[in-house]
């Protein structure tokens, strides 16, 4: 079974404030780049950064991939503690802003994705993610 990495991080300058997204897929056989995105996402929090991030991955595997994904192995890394704990069921959501972000995640976790795992990371191990946000943030992108 194919092994796919997808590296995922958001930031805001100001929190709120200018805000953006890293995603970073690889092949973990390979370690081949499938797929990078930096891009500004206007003003928001890092939490939604975070998260929209997330959903930017994973509907950019399951576009890349289509109905294979439900028969391939991947993990999301991410830095973000409270997001990764929120979805993997061990903290609440307290931000209402965060629960449409958290529904469309659940959702497609569940109709392609069978076999995600969700890895909280160290930020130092998420340095290409990171690159696309600061980049996309500066306007290098």
């Amino acid at each position: 079974m194919d092994k796919i990495i997808i590296y995922t991080d958001g930031g805001a300058r100001g929190n709120p404030g200018p805000a953006a997204i890293g995603v970073y897929v690889i092949n973990f056989k390979t370690n081949e780049v499938l797929y990078k995105l930096g891009k500004p996402i206007g003003n928001a929090t890092n939490n939604i950064a975070e998260y929209l991030a997330v959903v930017h991955g994973l509907r950019a595997v399951k576009d890349k991939f289509g109905k294979r994904t439900k028969e391939m192995e991947f993990e999301l890394k991410i830095d973000s503690e409270l997001v990764k704990k929120q979805l993997t069921s061990e903290y609440q959501i307290r931000d209402t802003g965060l629960i449409p972000y958290f529904i469309e995640i659940h959702n497609l976790r569940v109709s392609n994705f069978p076999n995600l795992t969700i890895t909280h990371i160290p930020r130092n191990q998420n340095k290409e993610a990171d690159r696309l946000v600061n980049e996309a943030l500066d306007g290098k992108l």
